[in-house]
């Protein structure tokens, strides 16, 4: 497993654990998606694209939550912007049921100080919780002994032959943990974001070339680069973290899902957060048309758009002939074809794919 870099904070508490013995059975009820948001709703559902699937085919989906609740202002220690995102992929028959699941989470944690300085290097690096594995250090506060790479792996082999409104209804402990015994041996922590985004992700989830037999992978990629200190204007801890869902066959991509996330938290000279950390963060295919890139696009289509118009680029090719695409100066492509329907810079996008390919 790789190791902890100096910028990733302590690992979660023993209190976020939850055994459950004598414990009341509660049914989970998950908060509407933030899809379901009038921002969110300028961008089309990709369960409303195509509903039926041919024989063998599978519609692919992926969900992100993200929190800033875990942020504190500077004082006697660094301040913290914390941001929490996790994220589920999954494929799905024509019938609702998932049939893979991956999950994942990664804390971008961007410290600063009380004279308003970011102090957390640009190039700090971020694992997820699945790459840091056993260093996450979950285990010893475990009343199983189970990471959360392992909790996180159990929770999608449950969710695997059921429907979203079949986790939806999930019966919990009062500590938000699993009370089936069957599950509850393998989980202890809290499921309700698991539930959330596994959900989501199914409900969301299209048919965009994946069939029985792929392989599906989650990846994701972390930076604080767009950070800045606070002087004349306030500070800015930004997290960016880019996320795909991919299925493979063989060495082909056969199904692709993009989303990213821009998690701002602003804050004084005097290292004072200004930003309203209570409130979700919503991802950029969630935000839709409101996310405003159509307007400085010379083609007139959002991020959103341009990302799923990759993704079909992508499908049906191998990483070779993905990452070989033809680029301008500013890393947009340069085919004709493509150049119609995308004109960002593709470069996250196969950096994921690169990542994915290894995974």
């Amino acid at each position: 497993m790789r190791k902890f870099t100096k910028f990733l904070a302590p690992v979660l508490a023993a209190a976020l654990l939850a055994g459950c013995a004598g414990t009341a059975v509660i049914r989970v009820e998950t908060p509407a998606s933030a899809s379901s948001s009038p921002a969110a709703s300028s961008a089309p559902s990709s369960s409303s694209q195509e509903t039926g699937t041919a024989d063998g085919a599978l519609k692919t989906g992926l969900a992100v939550s993200t929190g800033l609740s875990s942020s504190k202002d500077a004082g006697d220690e660094a301040g913290l912007a914390q941001a929490d995102v996790t994220y589920a992929a999954v494929t799905v028959d024509e019938s609702g049921v998932i049939r893979s699941c991956k999950l994942d989470s990664v804390q971008v944690q961007i410290n600063f100080d009380a004279s308003g300085a970011v102090t957390t290097p640009a190039d700090a690096e971020f694992l997820t919780k699945n790459e840091l594995g056993d260093e996450y250090g979950m285990k010893k506060a475990s009343g199983i002994g189970k990471e959360w790479y392992e909790q996180a792996e159990a929770f999608c082999e449950y969710a695997v032959g059921k429907t979203a409104e079949e986790l939806r209804g999930m019966a919990v402990n009062e500590k938000g943990a699993p009370a089936d015994a069957d599950i509850a041996s393998s989980v202890t922590v809290s499921v309700g974001g698991f539930i959330d985004v596994v959900a989501r992700a199914a409900e969301s989830a299209s048919v965009t070339g994946a069939s029985e037999g792929d392989e599906l992978r989650l990846v994701s990629t972390s930076s604080a680069a767009s950070s800045k200190s606070a002087g004349d204007e306030e500070g800015l801890a930004q997290a960016d973290v880019s996320i795909a869902a991919v299925t493979w066959n063989g060495d082909t991509v056969t199904s692709c899902v993009f989303d990213a996330v821009q998690a701002k938290v602003n804050f004084d000279a005097s290292g004072a957060i200004t930003t309203d950390v209570s409130q979700p963060v919503q991802s950029k295919n969630e935000l839709g048309d409101a996310y405003g890139m159509k307007e400085y696009s010379g083609i007139g289509k959002e991020w959103y758009e341009q990302a799923a118009a990759f993704a079909a680029y992508a499908q049906g090719k191998t990483l070779d002939e993905i990452t070989g695409i033809a680029v301008n100066e500013k890393g947009a492509p340069a085919d004709a074809d493509i150049a119609s329907s995308v004109t960002i810079s593709v470069g996250g996008f196969t950096a994921l794919l690169e990542k994915a390919a290894q995974a």
